[in-house]
């Protein structure tokens, strides 16, 4: 008796495997087509996560708002002053946190969003980028009351309100295709190998010391070798905390370097993410 090749018999009546991987077209069109789960879930994770503490959604902001504080005392007033003479401090240093925790947050809760659903990712049958999408989308839910208090902090303190700052939007939303490539790709990293979420913490503390959050990196390099400066330039997350800064502080500028490696950042990072997670697509929900 003749063993059937039933692989050969699917592929002929046009049937696909279950769960098998489509095409990448195909799989973009769906996700697009079920984008406000990705939406609605962001909203959903933040009251969750707020709703047993009295003041609700007002930690979105003050949590931020408070770790600024305590790095503004500890380098502005406890430690030596003179990385940033001339600078408007307090804005100086708001406008880099509230910048990089938008990064940092993408980063770490795009990395668990595959593991850290996995009763969903099981029992479901959708794109899972939706799921860390849906996590850098939660990310910007809460960065846009953080750069409402921004406004009031850097009028407070003297920086008033330019057409420069219209341009913030435009580079947020650059950086928003950057994350979103980063936390892609850590999500898939998660997955296949679970020490990556120990690693995290300390890559996102390392790159919060080396962007220039507390200090201006151009002074401090200003009497090093410049391939020390342009190296650090070519850091993507100092490049839109800097770009951010040039629109909202008097002072700070910014070349030709660190625009042109924010955009090519922003575009060869999402791309790769993309193709880097939809390629093991078949392996989410069963590693």
């Amino acid at each position: 008796m003749t063993d059937i090749d039933y692989a050969a018999l699917a592929r002929e009546a046009g049937l696909e495997r279950v769960g098998a991987r489509p095409s990448l077209p195909s799989y973009l069109k769906e996700m697009w087509q079920r984008r406000h789960f990705a939406t609605r879930l962001a909203k959903y994770q933040i009251e969750a996560s707020l709703a047993q503490n009295r003041l609700g959604l007002a930690w979105v902001v003050l949590n931020p708002l408070l770790q600024a504080a305590v790095y503004g005392l500890v380098f502005g007033v406890i430690m030596d002053r003179s990385s940033r003479a001339g600078v408007n401090f307090i804005p100086f240093l708001v406008s880099g946190f509230f910048v990089f925790h938008f990064f940092g947050r993408s980063f770490s809760q795009g990395a668990k969003a595959i593991t850290g659903n996995a009763s969903l990712v099981r029992s479901l049958g959708f794109p899972r980028m939706l799921l860390p999408v849906s996590a850098v989308v939660r990310e910007i839910y809460e960065l846009v009351p953080m750069m409402g208090v921004l406004a009031v902090i850097l009028i407070g303190f003297g920086e008033l309100p330019t057409w420069r700052w219209l341009l913030v939007p435009f580079i947020l939303a650059l950086m928003t295709l950057f994350n979103t490539g980063v936390a892609l790709i850590a999500a898939r990293l998660t997955v296949h190998l679970r020490d990556v979420t120990q690693i995290i913490p300390v890559v996102t503390r390392l790159l919060m010391y080396m962007t220039g959050i507390f200090y201006s990196i151009e002074e401090v390099l200003a009497d090093n070798p410049p391939w020390m400066l342009t190296l650090a330039q070519l850091n993507p997350v100092h490049d839109y905390i800097q770009m951010v800064r040039t629109c909202v502080l008097e002072g700070q500028t910014v070349n030709s370097l660190i625009v042109i490696t924010a955009f090519v950042a922003a575009v060869v990072f999402f791309i790769a993410g993309i193709v880097f997670f939809w390629s093991a697509e078949e392996r989410y929900g069963r590693d």
